[in-house]
């Protein structure tokens, strides 16, 4: 990790950079994938998971006699620790249903506001190095709770064409409706547009690597709607004297083993405290089996050192992380200063690994800076919001003059007359 003792604000702009990792030629791709599967469906689908993934399947469709036995090939303790993390989960985000509130704008004229579940959603879920089973949770929980009608997954098959038995096995406990052994571009666009074998869905979730996140973006076009513009996994660290180093280290690690274009960032006000974490991270990589991946994030990442902690919180709220971690023992009091930041973790127990397995908070974020404008994934991602109102003769005697004066006032006269002719019925 580069270290950076205290930068000069203006120069804070080009710190909170990322690693730019789409282009041109990407975009040009996933053009050229979404516009095969549209024209040849099922038959693009394979051959693009034969080139990409080089694995030849026979099927899209992952059989319910595969899905049943993948529960024997998980341990006892790996089962009853997904349980627990479901049951948090459901516990979090069943609290988030919202109860219908009937408001009485002027008397005789009641609105409210209703949710309704979105009916189809894909989910996607990485698979590769590290098959993330901990999302199916994240997304499927949620999306049983909304009440989705189907709710379909794609996540990429090994080598042999298998999927992660630990993913299958999620999938069923929380009631996935199909799964299909494809991933990456292929699969966003399989999701998107529809094929013989795969339905058309609503909207999109679920996390990826460029061309998942490249191929997402592409499906807005198609009508389809994405739970957030998400790239690669970052975690930022504000640490001051009270900090345990370890602890610190071990969470940097945390997330830089995620992959290669992650990214992590050190925030302090206390150069010594700093250098205790420096050593303790080296001892720990040492021992990481995803040393070498975490080793190339690290190269992406910063430790800075600045005057104190209240510039250390607005540097964060510029960099806006998909996680944000206080290692402090009085971390409470800095929460009213957070604006920007997915999900955030306060004082020294609290570890991120929590909020990607089991606290129940959902681990599905903006990444990028995207915590600037867009709220990690929850109940109200799977749901839409529907309007209803009802006039009395009451209701519309009173609003209705202002309406008919405001109609008039924009030229719009069948808007006029739409009140008037009720209100000359009164």
């Amino acid at each position: 990790m580069k270290t950076i003792l205290y930068p000069n604000k203006k120069d804070w702009f080009t710190l909170i950079q990322r690693p730019s990792v789409q282009s041109k030629d990407l975009n040009i791709l996933v053009n050229q994938v979404f516009e095969k599967i549209k024209k040849e469906g099922d038959k693009a689908v394979l051959n693009y998971t034969k080139q990409f993934d080089k694995v030849n399947l026979k099927s899209l469709l992952v059989t319910e006699e595969v899905i049943k036995n993948a529960a024997s090939s998980i341990s006892k303790e790996l089962k009853q620790a997904i349980k627990l993390a479901k049951i948090n989960i459901e516990k979090f985000h069943q609290a988030q249903k919202e109860s219908i509130k009937k408001i009485e704008t002027t008397k005789g004229v009641v609105c409210w506001r209703e949710s309704r579940a979105i009916e189809r959603v894909g989910i996607y879920i990485p698979g590769g190095t590290a098959p993330l089973f901990s999302t199916v949770l994240m997304l499927g929980v949620p999306a049983k709770l909304a009440g989705c009608k189907e709710i379909i997954l794609c996540t990429p098959p090994d080598k042999f064409g298998n999927i992660s038995p630990a993913i299958l096995y999620a999938a069923r406990l929380i009631g996935v409706t199909s799964i299909y052994n494809i991933g990456g571009i292929q699969a966003i666009a399989a999701m998107t547009i529809g094929t013989e074998s795969i339905i058309k869905v609503d909207k999109i979730f679920g996390p990826g690597n460029q061309y998942v996140t490249a191929a997402k973006q592409a499906a807005q076009y198609y009508g389809v709607a994405i739970d957030l513009p998400a790239g690669p996994s970052e975690v930022l660290i504000i640490a001051d004297k009270t900090c345990k180093p370890s602890f610190v280290a071990a969470d940097l690690l945390s997330q830089a083993e995620h992959g290669a274009d992650s990214q992590v960032i050190l925030l302090s006000d206390n150069e010594t405290i700093v250098k205790e974490i420096m050593v303790e991270l080296n001892v720990q990589l040492k021992k990481l089996p995803r040393k070498e991946i975490a080793e190339k994030a690290l190269k992406n990442s910063k430790t800075i050192v600045l005057k104190n902690i209240d510039d250390c919180v607005m540097f964060s709220n510029l960099y806006a992380p998909e996680h944000l971690i206080l290692a402090m023992e009085k971390a409470d009091k800095l929460t009213a200063q957070i604006n920007n930041a997915g999900s955030v973790f306060i004082g020294n127990y609290s570890c991120e690994s929590a909020g990607d397995y089991a606290s129940g908070t959902n681990h599905t974020l903006p990444t990028n800076g995207y915590a600037r404008n867009y709220s990690g994934v929850s109940l109200d991602s799977f749901v839409k919001k529907i309007t209803f109102q009802k006039l009395s003769k009451k209701g519309i005697k009173k609003i209705g003059p202002a309406i008919e004066i405001m109609a008039e006032a924009e030229q719009l006269f069948a808007h006029k007359n739409a009140v008037t002719v009720r209100l000359k019925n009164l």
